[in-house]
């Protein structure tokens, strides 16, 4: 057997073994697509038909409507906030020195690491010693938590990238600090920022574990979700989730867009 005939039987076999991993991971998300158009209330095969009764039934659901308002709240407060505290916090990391500086960088990351039920857990219980009512604005600091680490890494990372030469040449031209930064190092950054605005925003809206522990009585999406299937799956279950599968879907390929347009713009100097 020849060198090629060898490389052409492992490429065969990578292929296999990928396309097993695809389906064992978005099978089952197929199969609750194509149970979304189910018309009958028990899901069985073959379908009797195709209908959107399920979507129409969903649209009509105010307290679905209620949670993704919640959601996408919770969200949108939890992102603003890890911008406001991660970009700076990259660019300090980046920037300075300062003693245990590769141990604060493994520290930041922490969160990403832990299971989500620790970090709940512990905020309960510092909420509870604080005597703060638990509620939403509960949740989109305990999301915090998590969203910072998210955009600092996704920011450190793009700024590591950035030819020091342009920040140096900024200087002689007679810049300040700050104006370096917005006119120089930002615009660099500008689309990682958002790629990892919007990663995290579609981590916010996922999340359930953190959540559960620090809701109090108005619930996200996902815990709205997790009630309902208590009663048993329906279609209705099927079609709420198959539009929350293709809205992450569609956030994260707009993320990778953006982070991708910085690689390119890398590899172009």
């Amino acid at each position: 057997m020849t060198s090629g005939q060898r490389t052409d039987g492992l490429t065969i076999a990578m292929w296999a073994v990928a396309f097993c991993v695809m389906c064992f991971i978005y099978l089952p998300v197929l199969i609750i697509i194509f149970y979304s158009f189910n018309p009958d209330v028990v899901n069985s095969f073959p379908m009797k038909g195709i209908s959107i009764r399920w979507y129409e039934k969903l649209m009509e659901n105010t307290s679905i409507w209620k949670s993704l308002q919640n959601s996408l709240m919770v969200a949108f407060y939890g992102v603003t906030c890890a911008l406001i505290l991660g970009i700076p916090g990259a660019f300090a990391i980046y920037k300075y020195k300062f003693p245990g500086k590769v141990f604060f960088r493994r520290l930041v990351t922490m969160p990403l690491m832990l299971p989500g039920i620790i970090t709940g857990v512990s905020l309960l219980h510092f909420f509870i010693l604080a005597g703060a009512r638990l509620s939403l604005t509960a949740v989109i600091i305990g999301h915090i938590t998590f969203l910072v680490p998210v955009v600092i890494t996704q920011i450190y990372a793009r700024l590591e990238r950035i030819d020091s030469a342009l920040e140096e040449a900024s200087m002689d031209l007679f810049a300040n600090r700050i104006q370096t930064f917005f006119h120089v190092v930002l615009p660099n950054i500008r689309t990682s920022i958002i790629g990892a605005a919007l990663l995290a925003f579609t981590i916010s809206l996922d999340e359930v574990p953190v959540t559960f522990f620090l809701t109090g009585r108005d619930n996200t999406l996902p815990l709205e979700i997790w009630a309902m299937l208590r009663t048993g799956i329906t279609p209705e279950i099927n079609a709420i989730t198959t539009v929350i599968f293709l809205f992450s879907v569609v956030i994260i390929v707009m993320s990778q867009w953006f982070l991708g347009k910085d690689e390119a713009k890398m590899r172009a100097k």
